[in-house]
């Protein structure tokens, strides 16, 4: 494959950054330059920017600066980053590496171009397991696993002087605090720094920090907020609550909700109050009247941004959450109905933080808020240049309201019925308590995988040390963890049966060392040395596919199988599919006069769709063989983007036909990972035509529905793009585009007619809207909604229909001829029910010279016969 141009080479007419970039005053290599020296040039720069540090910011560096570790416990919007920047800075100028840890991927990429910005692109790298840029920079930035995982491998020998962990309180999150904890254990060189607004008391952590580096830890900690917060409970109903805010002018609210359906429901009943004045609702839909809300829930998101309302959680689609984003930075919403993700990495200005309930579930029942999570979230509140305050509000239950307006009534109102039996209520006290008291101690959540095991037994034959012994590196990390001493003989139990479990499986073996008689315990030569679940699922589909018969003609669904059963089930997708499936079953048995205790047995039994599950678990049994560390549990058979692909359906179609308006973001996300798999995981050798019709197919519905995770993800694999400035970031991202779509003429073709099939579905069906969306517009000759009806009208008349079976989705039908440089010709024949027509439709794509490449690439020219 040839190489991608490059962008970001210098073009004619760029832009230059006006400011002076903190990158530009580090020192030359082998420049000598004193530390004092280098803080005066970072505090120099910090004042250039119209910055004033804070006391808190101010003592944090210069305890960094005096070489002790550092936890900084302030609070949100307090400036953290600017100390860290400060360290990184320090690493770069003494020629020593920095690593940033993140707890998402998508945090770690915002952080990595950001820093780019600030240091300077060949001073920044970046590794999140999906991609891997400039990974030898002198500052990374990565994901709290990856830099777990290194420390593993590594233990002192990583080169990691300076560490910044972010968002430190994930220390004690039950699934992923242990990758806080490792980089503390075995990186006793380097010197960290802890940064989150909710800590607690972390005195432990930081005596065990001091005494295992031989270096003083200090805590700095701060309550001051550059916008005060101001608490109030009210004993109103919610839409009481909101006038009175907006009386206050305390508005624009967060309403923080714990599902998204909750998000749903409230914003549609707000709908109903007078929250903007016309004049606003006026400037709302001036700055989305070109936004396209063409998916199922997009025409209810536009209605309530019509109020002034907005939604943001995880179940949108990424193009839905940026707008919200934007409109609130635009101050154009003065309610957006939310979930508790805001706490970690939402851009979201807002005035107030409402809280509608202080209970919430946790996936086994109901309890209630921790103040950490309270107070994580409670601390967005309050517009850094924009509000002297922030106001943080808790609404009572919906029966303490309703027991206070029945007694307010002077006993004109029946008074309510108890609360039901075991429903989690709260009070004012319950408020303040969450509010005043200082987050929970954060408590270790240490534990042993198999892939650490691993890790640590490789890291012990690198060393080859017999004076060690086996297994040492694995009792070491038991030993200085931080549980309690029962636990830590119990995960001493645990790691004897994890290595036991591996030598039966032949994952290890014995190996004579050449220096003396002692007998290693070493991992096989055939296991990878770079284990992780990601890549042995990757394996796995390599080695399954060369027992598949590309002849075959269930090969290409097949395949499609075999991939998403290594992709994570959405959940969400999956419940509904069986709901679907049953509900079809019981209408069905109930006509067939089934009784009643059989149907029910027969419900048990439905389970989501798993074409080719006998072919999947048949090849991972065979894997697990070759390849028995892999867990069990670990494929996944299902049904999702292959039953789009048999039934033919668009991304909205298949949305209504499970209903999921509220979760199209978790269905794109999905898409987006089905195909980046096929793209990247799926050797050459085994991509037939119908397999490349495949990417096509995706890649269209994705570029329909919304590029925004496209985007991203071309954007980690060629950061060049995002990095450009100005005029040169549109050449840099044409530049990228054109390459991607003519350095694989399959891939092109592919992609083509993946877009003219979804002008055939969107035809066969009537949706005329639909269609016009689907093809580019030529200037002065368009093809609107009509003119598709009323040149299809005909074809309907004589043939009835036309057919979208795999028949005529074939590439047969669909003739892509060059007619010059980045010009062709396209036609695609239009079948009826039964039989071959004379119909088709004649485009052009026409990507010359001044020819955007974004969007759909088919101008249509003709339809007819």
């Amino acid at each position: 494959m040839p190489a991608a141009p490059d962008p970001a080479a210098p073009q004619p007419g760029a832009r230059p950054i006006a400011r002076r970039r903190l990158g530009d005053l580090a020192p030359a290599a082998g420049e000598p330059l004193a530390a004092d020296a280098v803080l005066d040039r970072f505090l120099d720069w910090v004042g250039e920017q119209g910055l004033e540090l804070y006391p808190a910011q101010e003592e944090a560096l210069l305890e960094l600066w005096a070489g002790r570790h550092v936890v900084l416990n302030t609070p949100t919007g307090s400036g953290k980053s600017l100390v860290a920047l400060g360290l990184q800075f320090k690493g770069l100028c003494e020629g020593r590496r920095s690593f940033y840890t993140t707890p998402i991927k998508a945090l770690a990429s915002e952080k990595f171009f950001a820093l780019c910005d600030e240091l300077g692109a060949e001073h920044v790298g970046m590794l999140t397991g999906d991609a891997s840029i400039n990974p030898g920079a002198p500052v990374v930035c990565c994901t709290a696993e990856v830099l777990s995982n290194m420390a593993l491998r590594e233990w002192e020998a990583l080169d990691a002087p300076y560490a910044i962990l972010d968002e430190f309180h994930y220390y004690g999150d039950a699934d992923r605090g242990v990758a806080w904890q490792v980089p503390l254990l075995t990186l006793p060189q380097t010197q960290f720094l802890l940064m989150s607004a909710t800590l607690g008391n972390t005195a432990p952590i930081e005596e065990d920090l001091a005494r295992r580096s031989g270096r003083e830890a200090a805590a700095v900690r701060s309550s001051e907020r550059p916008v005060p917060l101001e608490f109030d409970y009210r004993q109103t109903p919610l839409h009481e609550t909101l006038e009175w805010l907006a009386g206050a002018d305390r508005l624009p609210a967060y309403i923080v909700n714990f599902t998204q359906r909750e998000c749903a429901e409230l914003a549609q009943s707000l709908t109903s109050m007078r929250l903007a004045t016309r004049e606003e609702r006026e400037r709302v839909w001036g700055a989305v009247a070109d936004f396209r809300f063409d998916t199922p829930y997009g025409k209810d998101l536009r209605r309530f941004l019509g109020f002034g309302v907005g939604i943001h959680h995880a179940g949108l689609l990424p193009k839905y959450r940026l707008l919200v984003e934007q409109l609130a930075q635009q101050g154009l919403l003065k309610v957006i109905c939310g979930t508790d993700t805001l706490g970690v990495g939402v851009n979201i200005p807002i005035r107030t933080v409402l809280f509608n309930k202080l209970a919430k579930f946790d996936g086994r029942k109901v309890s209630m808020l921790a103040v950490r999570d309270l107070q994580q979230i409670a601390g967005r509140a309050g517009r850094k240049g924009f509000d002297e305050r922030g106001f943080v509000v808790a609404q009572a239950p919906e029966h303490a309201i309703a027991v206070r307006k029945a007694a307010e009534s002077g006993g004109k109102k029946r008074r309510p019925k108890a609360p039901p039996k075991g429903e989690v209520l709260w009070s004012e006290e319950t408020f303040q308590r969450l509010v005043g008291s200082p987050p929970e101690m954060l408590e270790s959540q240490f534990r042993l995988t198999q892939g650490m095991a691993l890790d640590l037994i490789q890291h012990d034959a690198a060393l080859d040390d017999p004076a060690r012994g086996n297994f040492h590196s694995l009792r070491e990390l038991v030993r200085r963890c931080h549980e309690g001493e029962p636990s830590k003989r119990l995960l001493l139990r645990q790691a004897a049966r994890l290595v036991r479990s591996l030598h039966r499986a032949r994952v290890l073996r014995l190996q004579r060392d050449v220096a003396s008689d002692y007998r290693w315990v070493v991992v096989d030569q055939e296991l990878q040395r770079e284990f992780s679940l990601h890549q042995a699922l990757a394996l796995f589909l390599v080695e399954a596919l060369r027992g598949m018969d590309p002849a075959d003609p269930s090969y290409p669904l097949d395949l499609l199988s075999l991939v998403e059963s290594v992709l994570e089930d959405p959940a969400v997708i999956l419940r509904r599919q069986v709901e679907r499936a049953k509900d079809e079953l019981i209408t069905r048995l109930k006509a067939e006069g089934v009784p009643y205790e059989e149907r029910m047995d027969r419900l048990e039994e439905v389970t989501h769709p798993k074409p080719a599950a006998d072919l999947i678990y048949g090849a991972f049994g065979r894997f697990r063989r070759d390849h028995p560390w892999v867990a069990g549990e670990s494929i996944r058979p299902k049904s999702i983007g292959r039953e789009m692909v048999e039934r033919f359906l668009g991304f909205s179609e298949y949305v209504r036909l499970y209903g999921l308006q509220r979760s199209e973001g978790v269905l794109l996300r999905y898409l987006s990972q089905l195909y980046r798999t096929l793209v990247h995981s799926v050797p050459e050798r085994a991509k037939s035509q119908e397999v490349l019709d495949l990417e096509g197919y995706f890649r269209a519905v994705l570029e329909h529905t919304d590029t925004s995770l496209l985007e991203e993800w071309e954007s980690l694999l060629h950061p060049e793009v995002r990095l450009a400035q100005g005029d040169a970031r549109e050449r840099a991202r044409e530049a990228l585009r054109a390459w991607e779509l003519f350095h694989d003429p399959k891939a092109f073709a592919a992609r083509v007619r993946g877009e003219t099939h979804l002008l055939l579905r969107a035809l066969a069906r009537g949706e005329w809207a639909e269609a016009a969306g689907l093809v580019r517009q030529r200037e002065g000759d368009p093809w609107p909604a009509e003119r598709f009806e009323e040149a299809l009208q005909p074809f309907l008349d004589e043939h009835g229909s036309i057919d979208l079976s795999p028949r005529a989705r074939q590439a047969q039908w669909t003739r892509i001829e060059e007619e010059g440089p980045r010009r062709w010709r396209v036609s695609q024949v239009l079948l009826g029910a039964e039989e071959e027509t004379s119909w088709h439709i004649l485009g052009e794509i026409d990507l010359s010279a001044g020819h955007g490449l974004e969007g759909p690439l088919v101008e249509v020219r003709y339809l007819g016969a």
